[in-house]
């Protein structure tokens, strides 16, 4: 149980000052490579993307399932700035894996909030040896979030165990105000919890335990 494919997608941008775009239209402090949350003006979700910076570019890489929506939001905020933004997903892939030693010629190696996610031309040639069950398996063990699953576009990122990715001492961003209001008051409603099964309305299900966005008894 070592590694698998993840459903994502992999877009470039190149232009000027790149990484102050993308720190001006997420929830975290993008300085370099990171992971971060695209949100909007109700700071609710986009997605959860991967921040990875090249010599002559940034890549970000998400889920599938939101790949439009980050597109468009990328794009309503490029305004006059000299960015591009290219889509690359059909000559890559996207791995997750726990194999520390695994490597892979021509890949891009990246840690991000769920363990080390690996870039690969299409045509690489990867032993997956890891289930979706195995993966959701570490994910319950590791109080992981994942898109399609905790990570929705109905919840704010507060909600769903984002928490350590909305950086509390940045400047305004898209849906700033209402995740620093809700932070200084105490009030985000819901949190990401694991829970001994059975687990009602659970958002993962483990072995022995599962995961649930429950709201906060106050």
């Amino acid at each position: 149980m070592e590694t698998i494919k993840l459903d994502h997608y992999v877009l470039i941008l190149r232009g000027d000052d790149l990484l102050e775009f993308i720190d001006g239209i997420s929830t975290n402090k993008v300085e370099g490579s990171c992971t971060t949350v695209f949100t909007n003006k109700n700071a609710k979700i986009i997605d959860m993307v991967e921040v990875i910076e090249k010599e002559d570019f940034v890549a970000i890489v998400g889920h599938n399932l939101y790949k439009d929506s980050v597109i468009s939001h990328i794009s309503s905020r490029v305004l006059d700035a000299n960015i591009q933004i290219f889509d690359i997903t059909n000559s890559n892939n996207v791995f997750f894996t726990t194999n520390k030693s695994l490597t892979v010629e021509n890949a891009t190696v990246h840690k991000s909030i769920i363990g080390r996610i690996m870039i690969t031309p299409k045509d690489s040639e990867i032993l997956e040896d890891m289930t979706y069950d195995e993966f959701s398996e570490y994910r319950v063990k590791n109080l992981i979030p994942y898109q399609g699953h905790e990570i929705v576009q109905s919840l704010h990122p507060l909600a769903c165990g984002l928490g350590e990715l909305v950086h509390e001492a940045k400047g305004c961003y898209v849906g700033q105000e209402i995740l620093a209001r809700m932070r200084s008051r105490g009030k985000q409603g819901k949190e990401l919890v694991r829970l001994e099964n059975p687990v009602e309305d659970a958002t993962t299900v483990g072995k022995t335990h599962s995961l649930r966005i429950q709201r906060i008894q106050n």
